[in-house]
């Protein structure tokens, strides 16, 4: 291979713009890996917790003491979230109003529901954190990329100007240093793409199971604000 072709060569002879360009990408690149590997390692953590989690509730374990082990969980410094999260919320919002306004069911089915609510919400902006750059990334990445092509083959092509004969050596160089910032682009975009679609589907399916764990939790909490016996007790 002819050494002035070789792909460090031409990032390194590029014009300054398409190495700032080049730079640029490269950056988005090593961020979008970060991202996602901490996402890969989020997300897999996380079904474990709401497996673990749902199995523990479900077990027949007494809710009052469930929520003592999630309180000796923080005192361990340890985090909770998810469907325990979301647990938490309703449960000690409906003991806290429960004691205050004794038989007002209605208000304290409506408070545990709404805490819950924003519980989720929190839980939802949780799973979807850093998602946003890694579109920002897949879908900007290759006009970014285009752009530092375009701007190298202008150049390639006014250097012509130069020359008593313009030949496929003479233009070769430029135009190749040109392309190179066009595969980063793709190099960086296409990962992205992937892992955003990818951790899109498994952030919804969190979120999903999440509003049904919700949902049912209530039901529970319905059952007891209402002073009827049903399957669990707090």
């Amino acid at each position: 291979m002819n050494e002035n072709l070789s792909v460090v060569s031409l990032i390194t002879n590029a014009g300054p713009l398409v190495q700032g360009v080049m730079l640029l990408l490269f950056l988005a690149s090593v961020a979008s890996w970060w991202i996602i590997a901490r996402r890969f390692l989020f997300f897999r953590r996380a079904r474990h917790e709401y497996a673990d989690f749902e199995n523990e509730f479900w077990s027949g374990v007494d809710l009052g003491q469930l929520y003592k082990e999630g309180n000796a969980k923080l005192e361990e410094g340890r985090d909770i979230g998810g469907a325990e999260s979301v647990f938490r919320a309703g449960f000690k919002e409906f003991s806290r109003l429960r004691q205050q306004m004794g038989g007002d069911s209605d208000a304290v089915m409506e408070g545990s529901q709404r805490a819950m609510r924003v519980a989720l919400s929190r839980e939802q902006d949780r799973v979807d954190r850093s998602l946003g750059f890694l579109a920002t990334v897949g879908s900007t990445s290759p006009y970014i990329g285009l752009f530092g092509t375009v701007w190298g083959i202008m150049n390639a092509f006014r250097g012509l100007a130069n020359v008593q004969q313009a030949t496929l050596a003479v233009v070769a160089p430029g135009i190749s240093e040109a392309l190179i910032a066009t595969a980063m682009g793709l190099f960086a975009a296409i990962p992205a793409v992937i892992a955003f679609n990818r951790f899109s589907n498994v952030s919804q399916s969190l979120v999903n199971r999440y509003d049904t764990f919700a949902e049912e939790f209530s039901s529970i909490l319905h059952r007891q604000a209402h002073g009827r016996r049903g399957e669990r007790d707090i």
